[in-house]
């Protein structure tokens, strides 16, 4: 609906001042004067005394002269009123090209950024596709060479409603999220918040348009914390909420939007505008469900608030859906009128209610018997559908059929050219040597090309084996890191269990009747959580065979924090902490990341063996739309210097006390992260992996 793009800009206007008609004589300046009137129009314009705006920004524009930035401000103020006063739409272009016009001189980017987000809209309200196109064509020069947040919120909002317009919301969905993202990044005020409200509400109303209404309702919930304090824009959100439940046929829903639209208070336009739609929905509904009398007293009363609300929009959607229900009620001479109303205006507003009519109407004088009408309505019902239907395939046809004539032309060339060199051929025999030598060196390029074309193939041989080879070399370097994982992943829960075996065998006179039995207990727990390993490891191993390659899928924190403490429970002598507040899933490969945390706790525990009170912590969170793991132990910590092969590529550690930190930090590579360290002697170290 057309009103969301008002909604949309009355959140971007300035506050005003509430005061009445200043006295300018008692203003000595221009610049005083100027600053009062400002004031004065902008608080008029707050509260939408269109009329009585256009009036004052004229007074605005006689003292203004050579003050680009009043000028510009001024036209568009006025450019305003004639907009929304009655959808005097050339009387608004007019103004608002002037107001670009003295931006632009005053090279004043705020003032140029809000003429030209309303020119794109009334360009499209007059169908000036030429302008439209244009314009479009200058914001994306402007939002490529600004920085200013504002801007780019703002024409990137107006690209979107271009496309929007065109029934592209592919298109439309990508630049409203990009101008949301900006708006965002705005200082935090009501206003703001409301635009970024607005805006998901324009992109939930895109889903309803692709029939996506789950998506739709989604998008919806996205916008209540941003307008659940304006009750004006809240009937709104509450009608496409029920559009989108009457889509889903969820009965419950259904009633209690259609009983909230009517809860909500609004200015006397728009209540007609909810209501209006409220009724549509539900006479949609109706007819849905085979009730084809609640869907006609629905549709009369969407009409009834239709026609209150003066706005050309809602009177031919409500038009059309109530031509819809007499056609199934079976007034089809009714349903005709009704229909030819509706569509004096449906292809300008709406194609797809355009494509609707012409179907109904179509139906309706076939039902009447009157076969010529019936085809004609049905010739425009076909033509329009698969226009809106099969958009790019159009494209890609015309396409084709410009290649065709090319190709046609081409030949014709070609063929003109062949006659004139035969006709030379017989008005001249002497030319004929020169045919010969024309042919000769046609057949040396001939030959000419093969060899080119045999060296082009040579050279694609050569680069395939050294893409072989390449492969092969990194399939060395990969089985050499896997096995450097095993040995270390298996060798240290391995070595840990034959300690306590030897312990238990060689020296049972240390052990009494309860140590015996916790070491036993001990014992178990790590063969167990050994045999988990290795199955875990093998396992990954299989699937690596072929491809050792990161798997990227959703992966729970909380469940390879539950496996690392399970790995490591045999280790008594230290406190391993997990603090994973937030239930962090992050899209990784699953097994690289248990590796890094594996290692870089075994890593800990190592530096940890003569550390009283040791501890380690294992930390997960978000922060900047970023995704954080840190361990941290109070241990010896060590020098940057320690740590150099997590950052220096040329750095290269053995792995014959563990896995190398090389590996380490190829691993996290591998998963788009990367770690830092913090760690000086004495204080403890911590390693933070960031995903990118």
């Amino acid at each position: 609906m057309k009103n969301l793009k008002f909604l949309l800009f009355l959140f971007i206007s300035f506050n005003a001042f509430a005061q009445q008609e200043p006295n300018l004589a008692r203003y000595k300046t221009t610049d005083e004067k100027l600053q009062i009137w400002l004031k004065y129009t902008e608080k008029i314009l707050e509260n939408e005394n269109y009329a009585k705006l256009i009036t004052a920004a004229d007074k605005g524009i006689a003292i203004s002269k050579n003050h680009n930035v009043y000028l510009s401000r001024f036209y568009i103020q006025k450019g305003l009123g004639y907009e929304f006063t009655n959808n005097q739409y050339q009387k608004a272009l007019v103004n608002f090209e002037l107001a670009w016009k003295y931006a632009r001189k005053a090279r004043h980017l705020k003032n140029e950024t809000t003429a030209i987000m309303r020119l794109n809209y009334v360009y499209y309200s007059v169908q000036d596709t030429v302008k439209g196109k244009s314009l479009l064509k200058y914001i994306k020069q402007v939002l490529d060479t600004t920085k200013n947040i504002n801007t780019k919120s703002v024409l990137n909002g107006s690209i979107a409603e271009y496309y929007q317009n065109n029934s592209e919301y592919e298109t439309f969905i990508n630049y409203q999220l990009k101008s949301i993202g900006y708006k965002k990044l705005l200082k935090k005020s009501i206003a703001n918040q409301e635009n970024i409200g607005i805006s998901y509400l324009q992109i939930g109303s895109a889903y309803t348009k692709m029939k996506q209404f789950p998506k739709a309702i989604e998008y919806f919930n996205e916008v209540r914390p941003y307008l659940k304090d304006s009750p004006y824009v809240m009937a709104y959100l509450c009608n496409y909420y029920l559009h989108s439940y009457v889509a889903l046929k969820e009965k419950d829903s259904i009633r209690k939007y259609y009983n909230l639209v009517y809860s909500y208070p609004t200015a006397k336009d728009s209540l007609f505008i909810n209501l209006s739609f409220a009724n549509r929905s539900m006479s949609e509904y109706s007819a849905g469900e085979g009730n084809i009398n609640k869907a006609y007293e629905y549709a009369r009363k969407s009409v009834s608030f239709a026609e209150k609300s003066n706005d050309p929009d809602i009177i031919m959607e409500a038009n059309t859906n109530y031509g819809k229900v007499l056609n199934e009620k079976g007034e089809h001479k009714k349903a005709i009128q009704v229909l030819k109303k509706a569509s004096e205006k449906a292809l300008k507003y709406d194609k797809e209610s355009f494509v609707m009519i012409n179907k109904k109407l179509s139906q309706s004088y076939a039902a009447l018997g009157q076969w010529k009408e019936a085809y004609y309505y049905n010739e425009i019902y076909s033509k329009n559908n698969d226009e809106m239907m099969a958009q790019s395939a159009k494209q890609n046809i015309a396409n084709a059929e410009a290649r065709f004539q090319n190709k046609t032309k081409a030949q014709e060339i070609k063929n003109l050219s062949t006659e004139n060199a035969i006709k030379n051929i017989q008005i001249a025999e002497a030319k004929q040597q020169r045919i010969f030598l024309i042919s000769g060196i046609a057949l040396v390029c001939i030959i000419g090309l093969l060899l080119l074309k045999q060296s082009q193939s040579r050279k694609k041989t050569n680069l395939k084996l050294q893409a072989l080879n390449q492969e092969l070399d990194d399939a060395n370097k990969i089985k050499a890191r896997f096995f450097s994982i095993l040995n270390h992943d298996l060798r240290s829960p391995i070595s840990n269990l034959i300690h306590f075996l030897h312990l238990q065998k060689e020296n049972p006179e240390l052990i009494d009747e309860e140590t015996a039995i916790r070491m036993q207990h001990k014992i178990t727990t790590g063969a167990e959580n050994l045999l988990s390993s290795m199955e875990d490891i093998l396992l990954w191993s299989k699937g690596q065979m072929e491809n050792f390659k990161p798997q990227f899928r959703k992966t729970e924190i909380a469940v390879l924090f539950e496996e690392t403490e399970k790995h490591f429970s045999n280790i008594d002598h230290i406190e391993i902490v997990f603090e994973n507040p937030e239930n962090i899933i992050l899209e990784t490969d699953e097994n690289y990341l248990k590796t890094i945390i594996r290692n870089l706790t075994g890593n800990a525990i190592k530096a940890l063996d003569k550390t009283p009170n040791a501890k380690i912590v294992w930390k997960a969170w978000q922060e900047n739309q970023k995704n954080y793991l840190s361990i941290t132990d109070n241990g010896p910590g060590g020098t940057q210097e320690k740590f150099k092969a997590l950052y220096d590529q040329s750095e290269v550690i053995g792995i014959k006390s563990g896995l190398g930190l090389h590996l380490i930090r190829d691993l996290a590579t591998a998963i788009n992260c990367k770690i830092e360290v913090c760690s000086k002697p004495n204080s403890g170290a911590t390693f933070t992996i960031i995903f990118e």
